[in-house]
């Protein structure tokens, strides 16, 4: 199992831990231990359910249990999982939602199914190399987010979930029509000023939609190169005026420059280490619901990239501002056959997590 690393730093490495282990004995027979606990392997069973998924099974359940009890295999989590003690988090909502993480992760006692998931294809167009992501959700603490490229969208798809969305949906959608140019640092600490150009652009974004005769799926957009997208020098950056929509008229800039970045005062973050230049920014929705994924809904916000590795979410009606860093990690055979295989596989996760 790849796990995130500490939160909030997502710069750093992923971490591994061993949830099973196959022997491969003579005559083609195998034996599996599960590695899940803390007293040593012990008898476990894989099963092949069908093609691209199988299925893990602990036979010894009992060597999951501490000797301290519930209350000891919670600290030691805790300690594993997030690199701190209970005494540490004084946040009350932080602490309910990690021990909700806990009672959810470990009833199951590595009794698991699993399933193929793809990497996204790559095209020479696409606004940075798709790929996995370490990203930062307050008190979810860190989770992995897949950045795909659909045509004029761009989609951030949940790998790990939380309470409140789940893994498999479409935590944020990047019209990569739509620029938004960030004003000058000192207005751009203001977040009315920032609200007031993102929810201009959306409300071009509707009109758009209303004369194109409803939403647009992304999926079932054909690729076309974004032009719109190509960074502005920083001395073209608008001020504090000036729409996001106008972007597209702008001429491609070299690559490299990039423009002064801070967030808006009143926006938290989880990582105060976010880079203070950025390359572009582009209209985009997050999905935000209640625990056990009630009432969701798209709200507005800001996908700012910074570099080839690195991008950010400004989420407006949270005031959060999401972090996220490529995960370097190298998974062998993982890369789709196809973009429809790839598609479907989308469809098929969603499908689940609904």
């Amino acid at each position: 199992m790849y796990l995130p690393p500490h939160d909030p730093h997502v710069d750093d490495p992923m971490r591994f831990k061993p949830l099973f282990r196959i022997h491969l004995m003579e005559r083609k027979s195998a034996t599996v231990e599960c590695m899940y606990g803390h007293r040593g392997p012990h008898n476990g069973h894989v099963q092949i359910v069908k093609k691209d998924e199988f299925s893990t099974k602990c036979n010894q359940t009992d060597h999951h249990r501490m000797s301290g009890g519930r209350q000891e295999e919670f600290r030691t989590w805790l300690r594993e999982e997030w690199g701190r003690t209970l005494e540490d988090i004084f946040h009350e909502h932080m602490q309910e939602l990690i021990l909700m993480k806990f009672i959810y992760t470990s009833q199951y006692d590595n009794c698991l199914t699993y399933r193929r998931i793809y990497l996204p294809p790559s095209h020479p167009d696409d606004l940075i190399r798709p790929g996995l992501f370490k990203g930062t959700y307050g008190s979810h603490g860190l989770e992995i987010v897949m950045l795909s490229f659909h045509g004029k969208h761009a989609r951030g798809t949940k790998i790990t979930g939380d309470p409140n969305i789940p893994a498999g949906q479409q935590t944020v959608e990047i019209d990569l029509r739509h620029r938004i140019h960030l004003p000058d640092i000192e207005s751009l600490r203001d977040f009315n000023e920032l609200s007031r150009i993102v929810l201009e652009v959306r409300e071009q974004v509707r009109q758009e939609q209303q004369q194109e005769g409803g939403p647009e799926d992304a999926a079932g957009l054909g690729r076309q190169s974004p032009q719109p997208c190509a960074e502005p020098p920083a001395e073209q950056a608008k001020g504090p005026g000036d729409g996001g929509a106008e972007a597209a008229a702008e001429p491609p800039a070299q690559s490299g420059q990039g423009q002064p970045f801070v967030l808006p005062v009143g926006v938290s973050s989880r990582n105060e280490d976010y880079p203070r230049t950025c390359r572009m920014c582009f209209y985009g929705t997050g999905l935000i619901a209640g625990h056990g994924f009630t009432s969701p809904e798209r709200t507005p916000g800001v996908f700012v990239l910074f570099d080839e590795d690195r991008f950010g979410f400004i989420w407006l009606e949270l005031k959060s501002f999401s972090l996220y860093s490529r995960v370097q990690a190298a998974f062998r055979n993982a890369d789709a056959p196809s973009p429809q295989a790839f598609e479907e596989m989308l469809k098929n996760i969603q499908s689940l997590a609904s």
